[in-house]
């Protein structure tokens, strides 16, 4: 069995936090005791446990990235991304995917405040109760990103929705589509309101005074949800000219359903969707996106985590939004009722 701390101690014939705070370099002693200590290391072969000496000195060389499902290609970048930043660092990430469940999202956060993960970079696509707050508030460093936690004291860095919605809508507008249909998550996300926002005041402002109208439909951030909202819609016999949608997961179950049900892209029913994550340029048509800066969203959260000043009691205040753009492809085209304007 390989030697521990104690027999080290033991050997030298001192105490194991003597021994502890030597080889820490937190405890200066004379000459012959140092001799001692390191002639015992050698002759027991003892090789120090570097997370419990990093542990020792009240950081871990940690970070816990909390996402809730690292199958979907936005997240997938985003880890990637703080990946890279903390190695830069010297930083190791531990990574954990929650599924969308609070008692998974709290068990994790708990886990980080134990491990004492040197930061915490926590994803969700819901709305968290306050049990979440709660225990992101309990932790020294949490940056909040992509979604906002109700109640968290941390500072939060978003992608611009609004921005983005308002994009979509302006671009719609162009085409002369007046009435549009937004597809998205949960009603209660902010995300979810900034971009049905934003998608409402941009085909507006791009409507020149014409009447407009914005029908939401809400569910969640995956391919079901986009099958069912979009069979909502059409079985409605609206006169819904185009549809923006909330994410790339829900507009490949849109997609699905209006070629299953003959509903021609652009021809039939124009299409933008917000998140460009997924590798939308290869489908037929390339679709419209609204891409989201997913690397500087993760980049942003390891800066802000290693270089913030954790002194300031404004930081836990504050919100940033990134910007994003519009890539413009085949999947928008005038209504079948006008032409390209």
């Amino acid at each position: 069995m390989p030697a521990n701390l104690k027999d080290v101690a033991r050997e030298a014939g001192l105490s194991p936090a003597a021994v502890s705070r030597h080889l820490n370099g937190s405890l200066d002693l004379p000459q012959e005791t140092r001799a001692r200590i390191e002639e015992a290391v050698q002759r027991l072969g003892y090789r120090p446990n570097p997370h419990a000496r990093r542990l020792s000195l009240g950081r871990s060389d940690t970070i816990t990235l909390i996402v809730p499902d690292i199958a979907n290609p936005f997240f997938a970048a985003l880890a990637a991304t703080v990946e890279r930043a903390a190695s830069a660092r010297g930083m190791i990430v531990q990574l954990h995917a929650t599924s969308n469940l609070e008692s998974r999202e709290i068990a994790v956060l708990e886990l980080a405040a134990d491990h004492r993960s040197d930061g915490v970079v926590f994803c969700t696509n819901r709305r968290p109760g306050a049990a979440v707050a709660e225990a992101i508030a309990a932790l020294p460093r949490a940056v909040i990103v992509d979604e906002a936690v109700p109640g968290a004291s941390a500072p939060q860095v978003f992608a611009d929705n609004a921005q983005g919605g308002y994009l979509a809508g302006r671009h719609l507008a162009e085409w002369r589509h007046r009435r549009v249909a937004y597809l998205g998550g949960d009603p209660m996300l902010m995300s979810t309101r900034q971009r049905a926002e934003g998608l409402e005041r941009g085909l507006r402002e791009g409507s020149e005074g014409a009447e407009v109208g914005v029908r939401i439909l809400s569910g969640r951030h995956d391919v079901a949800t986009g099958r069912a909202l979009a069979t909502a819609l059409l079985d409605s016999g609206g006169d819904e000219t185009a549809i923006f949608v909330g994410s790339d997961e829900i507009a490949i179950g849109v997609i699905e359903t209006l070629r299953a049900r003959g509903v021609r892209i652009p021809q039939d029913m124009s299409l933008i969707s917000f998140d460009g994550a997924r590798a939308l340029h290869l489908y037929d048509p390339p679709i419209t996106a609204v891409r989201q800066p997913a690397r500087r969203l993760g980049e942003r959260a390891v800066e802000l985590l290693l270089d913030g000043d954790w002194d300031d009691r404004t930081l836990p205040e504050l919100v940033e939004y990134l910007p994003v753009e519009l890539v413009e492809r085949a999947s928008v085209a005038a209504p079948n009722t006008a032409e390209p304007g």
